[in-house]
Parts: C-alpha cells; sequence; structure tokens
C-alpha cells in the first residue's frame, strides 16, 4: 500500500488499533496478543488492507524475532541443572505425549507422519515467549513461577530440535548441510560476541543491544532460509548471550533484557497483526470450528493432566497445586501460528485444519487468565532499580513482564 494520505491514516489507525484497543479489552480477560490477531483477520476479510504490506511484514519479522531473542535470554541452565531430575522426567513424558498425540492423528487424519508429527507439536509445545509474559498476571508465587519457567523453557528447547529434524528430514543430504549450518552458527555467535567485545565495544559503547538485535536478526533470516523458520536462529543467540555473560555481561544483564523486553513489546502486535491477516474466509467455516473445539476437549484435559500427574508424584505436590503451575503451560499461540503457517505452504493437510488450529491456540490462550483469575490489566513495564519481591530466598522470581 503506498504513503498515500489515505495509505498514511490507515497507518495511524492501525497503531491505534494495536496499542489502545487491546489494553482496554484486557479489561475482559483477552490477551492483547489475541485481540492483534483478531483485529488483523477482521482487517483483512472486511477491509483487504495491508495483505503483502512490506512495513507490516517487517515489523512482524522484529518482533518474533524479539520475542524469541527474550525467551532465549531467559535459558539459564544452571536453574535447569538444578532441577535435572524432575525435568528431564517431564522432556520424557512430554516426547512420550507428542508421540502418541501424532500416531492418534496418523489414524485419524489424512495426514502423513511429518505432518501428523507436526500438527502435535502446534497441539502440545507451550509458547515460551508469551507464557513468560503472562506469568505476573497469574498470581503465582516465586517456586510456581520458577517451575513454569523452567518447563516451558526445556520443553521448547526439545520441541525446536525436533522442528528442526522434521522440516529437514525428508532430505538426508540436506539434514545434514543444515544441522552443519546450524552447528556452525552455534560455534561462530560466540566468536562474534568475543570480537564485538574486544573491538568494536571500546569505540561505540552502548551499541551492545543493537549489536545483539541485528546478530538475532542475521541468525533468525540464516535459519529462515534453511526452512526452519526465524524462531531457531533468534533463540539461538538469545542462549548463546546467556552463555556468554561472564565475557560480555551487558549482553544478558537485567538492564539489556529489559531493553529487549521494551523493543519486543513494541513490534510483537504486528507479528500477531500479521498472522490474523493470513486468515481467510476458508479458515472461519463451522468444520474448522468443530475440529477446533475437539482437538481442544482431546488435548488441554491430557495435557494439564500429565504435567500435574508428574510434580504429584515427582514433588508429592497436592492436585491443586500441581494444576496451578500446569495450566500456565497451556498457551501454545506463537508456536501453533508458525506451525499453521507451515502445515498450510508445505503439506497437503484438510483445508479445514488451519481454522481449526487457530481456534484451538486462541481457547487455549484464554484458558489459563479465566482458572486462574489473572487481574483485568497487565503489570507494568518494570523499571532499572525495581527489585521484585522474592518469596522463597532460593529460587530468584521471574521478572515481570509486558509483551503480550
Amino acid at each position: 500500500m503506498p504513503f498515500t494520505a489515505t495509505g498514511e491514516i490507515a497507518y495511524v489507525l492501525l497503531v491505534f488499533g494495536l496499542f489502545v484497543v487491546p489494553k482496554f479489552l484486557q479489561r475482559f480477560r483477552l490477551p492483547s496478543a489475541v485481540t492483534s490477531l483478531a483485529i488483523g483477520a477482521a482487517v483483512s476479510l472486511s477491509l483487504h488492507l495491508f495483505g503483502g504490506d512490506p512495513t507490516i511484514e517487517l515489523f512482524a519479522t522484529l518482533g518474533i524475532v524479539a520475542l524469541f531473542l527474550f525467551a532465549g535470554l531467559e535459558v539459564d541452565f544452571a536453574e535447569l541443572r538444578a532441577e535435572t531430575p524432575v525435568l528431564a522426567w517431564h522432556i520424557v513424558i512430554q516426547l512420550a505425549l507428542l508421540a502418541a498425540v501424532a500416531w492418534a492423528l496418523v489414524l485419524l487424519l489424512p495426514l502423513s507422519t511429518r505432518a501428523a508429527t507436526l500438527v502435535a507439536l502446534a497441539l502440545v509445545t507451550p509458547s515460551t515467549g508469551f507464557i513468560l509474559d503472562s506469568l505476573p498476571s497469574f498470581g503465582l508465587s516465586s517456586r510456581e513461577r520458577f517451575w513454569v519457567k523452567s518447563k516451558a523453557i526445556s520443553t521448547e528447547l526439545v520441541a525446536l530440535g525436533v522442528l528442526f529434524v522434521l522440516l529437514q528430514s525428508d532430505d538426508v543430504q540436506r539434514l545434514w548441510q543444515s544441522s552443519l549450518v546450524l552447528a556452525g552458527l552455534i560455534v561462530l555467535v560466540p566468536v562474534a560476541f568475543l570480537l564485538f567485545a574486544r573491538i568494536i565495544l571500546p569505540f561505540a559503547p552502548k551499541s551492545e543491544f543493537a549489536f545483539l538485535v541485528i546478530v538475532a536478526l542475521v541468525c533468525a533470516f540464516v535459519t529462515r532460509r534453511l526452512g526452519v523458520y526465524y524462531l531457531v536462529g533468534a533463540f539461538l543467540v538469545g542462549v548463546a548471550a546467556q552463555r556468554f555473560r561472564k565475557e560480555l555481561p551487558a549482553l544478558a544483564s537485567e538492564k539489556m533484557l529489559h531493553a529487549v523486553e521494551v523493543f519486543a513489546s513494541f513490534f510483537v502486535p504486528f507479528y500477531f497483526f500479521k498472522a490474523g491477516l493470513h486468515i481467510e474466509q476458508r479458515d472461519l467455516t463451522w468444520e474448522a470450528l468443530a475440529g477446533g473445539l475437539i482437538l481442544l476437549i482431546a488435548a488441554v484435559p491430557l495435557r494439564i493432566l500429565t504435567v500435574a500427574l508428574l510434580r504429584r508424584m515427582a514433588l508429592r505436590e497436592q492436585w491443586r497445586d500441581a494444576l496451578r503451575v500446569s495450566t500456565p503451560l497451556l498457551p501454545t499461540l506463537v508456536f501453533t501460528l508458525v506451525l499453521a503457517e507451515i502445515l498450510r505452504e508445505r503439506f497437503e493437510s484438510p483445508t479445514w485444519l488451519f481454522g481449526a488450529l487457530i481456534c484451538y491456540t486462541v481457547l487455549n490462550t484464554l484458558i489459563p487468565g479465566v482458572l486462574l483469575r489473572a487481574p483485568a490489566t497487565e503489570p507494568d513495564l518494570m523499571v532499572a532499580g525495581d527489585t521484585p519481591e522474592v518469596e522463597d530466598p532460593a529460587v530468584v522470581p521471574n521478572r515481570r513482564h509486558a509483551i503480550s
């Protein structure tokens, strides 16, 4: 859409719609991500605006990269190692759940094994960035927030690995080549950080944030070319920055995390808006709605019970406490949106499946706010110097987030 007077007004109205309307609707416990998705669908279906718009595409890319960069920065391997036995059992159970769901989909739907496994990933993989953002609104204790964060991150690490293999497994040579490229990124990103710290930073102070975002974008585009979407590269850079914090503390400091948080809070709504633009009239059918409800009824209780049962057995928790940890892990928003697009573009799947997955992820994203009685408004961004209350001195609680 060219920048005519009408076009400029449309952009102004869009910014208002993405940053004001969702905040207003939060009083009805509607996550702003869901509102942005709905706005995109409404604009696409009724006004036919912004389709293929390069500005929206750029902002959406910055949003998804920032969100997964932020999720990667949240990975603390020391914390994960401290609870290795429970998290290891959690990963084993999640893989078993993934395999069981994929097997059931192969039996029930006209899907190949690869496509069915992608659908299973879309159904059972928690959206870590979105969940970390939403944690402060659920009224959880610091220990509960720690467990939700750890389980979401560990599950996503495994899910990204499965996704990488699945999307390359149709060609063994391509899988090996892509694996070598990914291994190269894992080796080269820390080297890039080290060179930046020694050669560039002394002459360009306060450039850490720009460098981190640029490296995340470059790696995201590399993994996009590999066919595994932007999220793998961005997440990898966040993890590398976290691991590199001793040599360059500013890359994974609280101040840097806050900066990435603010950056993402601006661009993420454009990602959900763009995802809404891809919803077509054929996706909004009674068949798709029924399929989404069936997926919800079948998958959500199973996901809640598997996590709650593990905690009941491993940690001897009461059912009520176990459910308070398993319920916040339900949202699959970003992962499902990404995989639904991949399924529609690269695999022969039933026409109703895309709409069913959208219905499923929107509904499961709404559940935690209802069951945990989240407050009507989200917390403000934490400013530098704020100190959250620590309920459990053994665990550092998750910071307050405002990406939605």
